[in-house]
């Protein structure tokens, strides 16, 4: 297999990743044939996961477009993927001229392919951590150059805690993160669910076990577990939804029900 520039060496490219895959689903051009391969297989089961991810993206435009309404000049985007159009840093600064973000992700592809992407721009920047351990995040060098955590900041993550097992303890990382932002903060969020999805659970979890296949486990928590991830937080209305229902653009009934599969919500620190 011909490893392409933007491949890091240090990287087994025989094996599939979950940030390529995504890409895959929404039509970039950033992953190899084994990453096609896992997507294909888990499409067996859920056909309609290239809709998933879309709907996913098009709420974390509406929300990032909100928190910038909001007055919000500052986002911290973790779990962040590889850059595609139509990422955070385009429709943030397209809202707010001067708009700073940061991009965490632990996959070298994303951290690589994002400096490459992202060079030249001193209001953006990416960081190579992980969620499990956030104060790697916040003592980093490039979040305390760009952003000031003594003033409101936009967290988000966005298809990631999915991804954390219960044994990591992703709520304590949750909140850990939330002790460090600033009152007016807002915590934008979503989180895959059997709830929603247009199939049964058991077909559902064909999908599911692929991601398992791959080490990359896909946690399917019910939405009363992912509103746990929001305490500490008001939540804007209308609450923890599926997706295509939080400040929807068009009408949601338009949707393709896959759109559904999965739940949405941005909550605000007191």
């Amino acid at each position: 297999m011909e490893r392409p520039a933007w491949a890091p060496r240090s990287i087994d490219i025989s094996v599939p990743s979950v940030s390529r895959i995504y890409d895959y689903y929404l039509g970039g051009s950033h992953n190899f044939e084994v990453d096609r391969e896992a997507a294909r297989k888990a499409m067996e089961f859920m056909p309609g996961l290239p809709k998933i991810m879309q709907a996913n993206r098009a709420f974390m435009r509406r929300a990032v477009r909100f928190a910038a309404g909001e007055g919000i000049t500052q986002f911290l985007d973790i779990g962040s993927g590889i850059p595609t159009f139509g990422n955070v840093h385009e429709v943030a600064q397209a809202a707010v001229p001067g708009a700073r973000v940061v991009y965490v992700d632990h996959d070298p592809v994303v951290v690589a392919h994002s400096q490459a992407v992202l060079a030249g721009d001193d209001d953006i920047d990416v960081v190579a951590a992980d969620l499990r351990k956030p104060q790697e995040i916040l003592s980093s060098p490039p979040l305390h150059r760009l952003i000031d955590l003594n003033r409101p900041v936009a967290l988000l993550l966005v298809a990631i805690l999915h991804f954390v097992e219960d044994a990591d303890d992703p709520y304590g990382a949750v909140a850990e993160l939330r002790e460090a932002l600033a009152p007016g903060s807002l915590l934008i969020l979503t989180h895959a669910s059997y709830e929603g999805i247009p199939l049964p659970a058991e077909r559902a979890r064909g999908a599911v076990d692929v991601y398992k296949d791959i080490r990359n486990p896909l946690i399917m928590r019910s939405r009363d577990e992912i509103a746990r991830f929001f305490e500490g937080y008001d939540m804007v209305e209308p609450g923890l939804v599926l997706m295509p229902r939080w400040r929807p653009d068009s009408a949601p009934e338009d949707e393709d029900p896959y759109a559904f599969s999965g739940f949405a919500g941005v909550g605000r620190t007191a």
